[in-house]
């Protein structure tokens, strides 16, 4: 028996650190980014997908796509982003679900999951939060202008939305020890959630 959790969060809230918290505790952790990245390879789906939607500008010289460039088309409003989303976003579910083993804790960790459908598409959201201070602190501190962090911010689902969606909440604004609490916590949760589902 699988139970499938989406595991979400703000930009600079920490989710990745999360997810390999719960890797260590023996879930099966697919980060849907780094296959966005994959998915953008020449010859792939989604390199296809792009192409035809956006032409061959958003291409480097070697083929590739340019992400920046990309990214300056597709992020240029919430509408240009939508659109990005709806391109892409099914390709990336779709492999997901082939890549899902066949029993255990399944969690697929995406930053525009809910955005996605994934409300409908897991048996369990599970919400990284952070507040707003802790947030810009960290994405500046990764290297981004506090003016790149909001609007990254304003183009993703508000905190409240993420918040009422949430089976689960991951509180992140402590130290990497509290961030340990409550991924156990949480992972304790879906382990006696996946024993009902067994029973079920």
């Amino acid at each position: 028996m699988i139970l499938r959790a989406g595991l979400t969060g703000g930009i600079a809230s920490g989710k990745s650190t999360i997810a390999r918290m719960f890797g260590d505790l023996g879930c099966i952790v697919l980060d849907a980014d780094a296959l966005v990245a994959e998915l953008y390879r020449q010859g792939k789906p989604g390199h296809r997908a792009l192409v035809q939607t956006y032409g061959s500008e958003i291409l480097r010289p070697d083929g590739e796509v340019d992400r920046q460039k990309l990214a300056d088309v597709a992020f240029a409003d919430s509408a240009a982003a939508q659109r990005l989303n709806a391109l892409i976003h099914p390709l990336v579910m779709e492999e997901a679900e082939r890549r899902a083993p066949k029993d255990g804790i399944y969690i697929v960790e995406a930053t525009l999951l809910l955005e996605a459908g994934g409300k409908q598409r897991y048996d369990k959201v599970i919400v990284v939060d952070v507040d707003p201070a802790t947030q810009i602190a960290r994405g500046v501190a990764r290297g981004m202008s506090r003016e790149e962090v909001d609007r990254r911010i304003r183009h993703q689902m508000s905190r409240a939305d993420r918040l009422a969606a949430a089976d689960y909440v991951i509180e992140n604004n402590g130290d990497l020890d509290q961030a340990r609490r409550e991924v156990r916590r949480v992972y304790e949760a879906l382990q006696a959630d996946l024993a009902v589902q067994s029973r079920a």
